[in-house]
């Protein structure tokens, strides 16, 4: 990038030291937090005892149980303490409620010697509260665990149905027999889902609530909301109105005036494409071939909920099994949108800096090939470990069964040096002459940051967080509490604050160097935003770990950051509305405005997906606790993840492409229209007749009956129809699909001659 010294505006600096004073508190907090939770998480105790000394099972067997629910991807079919897939049964859910029933049924005959059905209704309360006191009076912080008759004998009826259910197929279910596990692995790791719905019920040693929060929903064990919840719920609330007040103000005073300021139009002019750039295109089209992929095999999941014993006849799980196909389908839009965002970085810089650093063409295509090659044997490992044919190496090389980090851990590492090798190519483009790479490491440790500093720091962002995913380096931890701590610093961190901050930035300097607004309030707007998106996208990680069997903090810490993530997303969406009425006043002028459609539609589902259907819906402590691990969920997760960074990954294509037609070729733009609108299109039709319908009826049932019931198949029985109408919505998403990689193609086609000619 060409020497300059910009314009300095004293709002900015006083925003640049605030937003680096906030990084450094909501980073200390999480790094404060790692510690308490490796001190809170719930015992394991070395062993499990009947009354007569028999070992039921032992803390080893635990740590061992919990690699083999990794091996076999159980979190991709069902989920632990709600976190993970949300077709099949939550496993903590589901044994808690059978160690009740069971125990329940032993108190029975043991006292009456009757069954507990044909009890009178003063001896059956009895009995209940006597199950109710022998499953909260567990002591998981005792070295040696001796469990009453009642429970033990529960236990070992409830090892049993697990081996038996993990060791075959059960097409009404939906589920593929764990091909990985044999019968001593899965005896463990039916001790690790039994000792894990403990820690659900039994007290903490002050008697609070258990070590989850007394979550999940299940009366009949006395699993109830703890009274913190119902609190910091209102709090959260309030606060929120507060702080939209302020910050309302605080935009508007500063930051939403007359832009008077010089205006830059780097990348309004058309340059010759250097020879990195145009290599570019294979990243483009390895992204539309991905997402044709994720939207088949969504297809295919989808008909899972519908028809779990076949695809229209075919045995579709002998082959495909539905942990399998989540896995695929939640690491494809990782691959896509991540490849997009890299190709899209690669592609701008050099038409930010005008110029072409040595080497850059050889070192994006190493890059290419090396993230293919990562990618595409991380996800055949994937496979290949779920059918045991990668069996002690699975770690290394097969699935490590964590929702959304299932690489193994060899693909982690290559992946991982494939993002901060990233990083370094786009700093090296933005300033590739030797002088200029020293002014700017210059610039930005003695504070004199500017927007293109920002852009570089969004990448090493989210390089470095992904490395998170990763602890410990070189085997499983013993704790789920812990494992689920630190894969949260990569799913949510990644969503909420990496993701953000890119997205911030790279708005922001597109909208400027068209010349639409100038470095000035773009320079202002972003720093206000990333200020926000810390506070609440890190510290809001806490939402996720409410009743995961961490430290209670997270309740009052979590809601009240969770909640402020939804005001960046408004500024977001009053920003767009401000570019979008720049852009009509233009008239002509502006070549980007289907790029620019896409990137407007991407923050209005940031606001919708993240900020209406998660902070706003599902992420306030006391409907959380009802709600975790639903539908609504499911609802959350689609809008953000495609309506928030998809979109945007696809508009900065479009960018790519438009700078790539030059002034010389037509440019049509029909075709990206007409896909998006279908996007849209479909994704209301998602949330209108499948997502809610189905969301709001299981909430419901949680609260009636608890969440075991809610996620059992004799619920999921009741919502046929309402799984039957995800097809149109699918449908429509699939059509704007192949309209838009029609069109990929077709404008890439000059890029590839380009490049044989040269």
């Amino acid at each position: 990038m060409e020497n300059q010294n910009f314009e300095k505006d004293k709002v900015s600096n006083v925003l640049k030291w605030i937003l680096l004073v906030v990084a450094i508190i909501c980073f200390s907090v999480l790094v404060w937090a790692a510690k308490v939770t490796y001190s809170t998480v719930p015992p394991q105790p070395e062993k499990f005892l009947t009354t007569s000394g028999e070992v039921l099972f032992t803390g080893e067997n635990i740590v061992s149980g919990k690699a083999g629910f990794q091996k076999a991807d159980l979190m991709d079919y069902g989920s632990l303490y709600g976190m993970g897939s949300y077709f099949g049964p939550d496993y903590t859910a589901e044994y808690l409620k059978q160690l009740g029933l069971k125990t329940e049924e032993n108190i029975a005959m043991q006292r009456f010697g009757q069954q507990f059905s044909g009890l009178s209704e003063d001896n059956q309360e009895s009995v209940k509260r006597e199950m109710q006191r022998t499953l909260q009076g567990i002591d998981l912080t005792k070295r040696d665990l001796v469990l009453p008759d009642s429970l033990a004998m529960a236990v070992k009826d409830v090892q049993q149905g697990i081996v038996t259910h993990l060791l075959n197929d059960d097409l009404g279910k939906g589920w593929s027999k764990a091909k990985s596990l044999n019968n001593e692995t899965a005896l463990k790791t039916a001790d690790f889902l039994i000792y894990s719905s403990m820690t659900t019920v039994a007290r903490r040693p002050d008697g609070s609530s258990s070590w989850t929060q007394n979550w999940p929903f299940e009366p009949l064990v006395g699993n109830t909301p703890i009274t913190k919840a119902f609190t910091w719920t209102w709090i959260s609330y309030a606060f929120t109105f507060l702080l939209f007040g302020a910050v309302i103000y605080i935009y508007e005073h500063y930051l939403n005036h007359r832009d008077n300021s010089p205006r830059e139009f780097k990348l309004v002019e058309f340059r010759p494409l250097t020879p990195s750039q145009r290599k570019i295109g294979k990243y483009f089209l390895v992204v539309a071939a991905v997402f044709l992929v994720q939207l088949l095999v969504g297809v295919l999941m989808a008909h899972y909920y519908s028809d779990r014993t076949s695809f229209y006849g075919f045995d579709i799980g002998k082959y495909l099994p539905f942990n399998f196909l989540r896995t695929l389908h939640i690491q494809t839009p990782i691959v896509w949108i991540g490849l997009a965002w890299i190709g899209s970085a690669l592609f701008l810089a050099p038409a930010i800096s005008k110029q072409e650093a040595m080497g850059q063409g050889l070192m994006v295509d190493i890059l290419f090939w090396a993230t293919l090659l990562v990618v595409a044997g991380g996800l055949v490992g994937n496979y290949l470990g779920l059918i045991n044919v990668i069996d002690d190496k699975w770690f290394w090389f097969g699935n490590q069964g964590l929702s959304y980090i299932e690489l193994g851990r060899a693909f982690q590492i290559g992946f991982f040096g494939g993002l901060l090798l990233w990083s370094a190519l786009v700093f090296r483009a933005l300033w590739p002459g030797a002088g200029q790479f020293r002014k700017a490491i210059k610039d930005f440790f003695t504070g004199n940051i500017y927007l293109e500093h920002l852009l570089w720091v969004a990448t090493i962002n989210i390089a470095l967080l992904y490395a998170a995913g990763m602890v410990p380096l070189t085997g499983i931890e013993k704790s789920f509490s812990i494992t689920d701590f630190w894969r949260w610093w990569v799913v949510h961190l990644w969503v909420e604050q990496s993701f953000e901050f890119f997205t911030v930035a790279v708005s922001a300097y597109l909208l400027m160097e068209t010349g639409l607004v100038s470095r000035v309030l773009a320079e202002r707007a972003v720093y206000f935003e990333l200020i926000l998106i810390f506070l609440g996208g890190v510290l809001g990680t806490g939402h996720h770990l409410y009743w995961a069997g961490g430290p209670g903090m997270w309740i009052p810490i979590g809601s009240l950051f969770s909640f402020i993530e939804v005001i960046p997303l408004v500024l977001l969406v009053i920003e767009s509305i401000q570019q979008y009425r720049l852009i009509k006043e233009t008239g002509g002028i502006f070549k980007y405005k289907l790029a620019y459609v896409f990137i407007i539609g991407a923050a209005f589902w940031n606001f919708v997906g993240a900020g209406v259907f998660g902070g706003g819906l599902i992420n306030a402590p006391l409907v959380n606790y009802y709600e975790h691990g639903t539908f609504l969920t499911l609802n959350h997760a689609h809008l953000a993840l495609f309506g928030a960074f998809g979109l945007l990954a696809l508009g900065l294509i479009y960018y790519c492409l438009r700078y790539a037609a030059g002034n010389n070729t037509i440019f049509t733009e029909k075709a990206g229209y007409w896909a998006f609108w279908l996007y849209n299109a479909g994704l209301v039709l998602w949330v209108a007749l499948n997502f809610l319908p189905i969301g709001f009826p299981q909430l419901e049932a949680v609260y009636e009956h608890g969440l075991a019931f809610a996620r059992s198949m004799e619920f999921y029985n009741t919502t046929t129809f309402w799984q039957w109408m995800r097809f149109p919505g699918d449908v429509v998403f699939a059509l704007a699909a192949l309209i838009m990689v029609w069109d990929f193609i077709k404008k890439l086609k000059p890029v590839f001659k380009q490049t044989e000619q040269i």
